[in-house]
């Protein structure tokens, strides 16, 4: 079974030692990510652009190892502050409302200070017989 290492370019990659994403059969495991913005790096403030960025992010790592965030079946939110969940819960919903992959919100500290939120998912590609 073919291992497909997929980056997004972050310069942490290399130098900790992971992969944006795994690709291992039919399965692809995103790494934890953060709301940099992708194009510039910078980290915006407000923890509902750190979410769209995250999910950018997500997103574009899914397609580069040919799936879709429909195939996502686990999703793990890391933020740094209970009262973020009301701000970051529609737009989470209007991410995955139809897809209602299985989730877990976990509060937690995270490796730099303007990090306020860490997203986790887990996708399944389903061979249709």
């Amino acid at each position: 079974m073919t291992r497909t290492l997929i980056s997004s370019g972050s310069p942490f990659e290399k130098q900790v030692g992971y992969s944006r994403a795994v690709v291992q059969g039919n399965w692809c495991f995103v790494a934890g990510t953060t709301g940099y913005n992708p194009d510039t790096r910078v980290m915006p403030d407000d923890v509902v652009e750190q979410v769209k960025n995250a999910l950018v992010v997500i997103e574009k790592a899914l397609g580069e190892g040919g799936f879709v965030l429909a195939d996502v079946v686990r999703a793990t939110y890391y933020i740094t502050d209970a009262s973020y969940w009301d701000a970051i819960g529609p737009v989470l919903g209007a991410a995955f409302g139809e897809i209602r992959p299985t989730a877990s919100c976990l509060v937690v500290g995270l490796v730099k200070p303007e990090m306020k939120v860490e997203i986790e998912v887990t996708a399944l590609r389903y061979n249709e017989a």
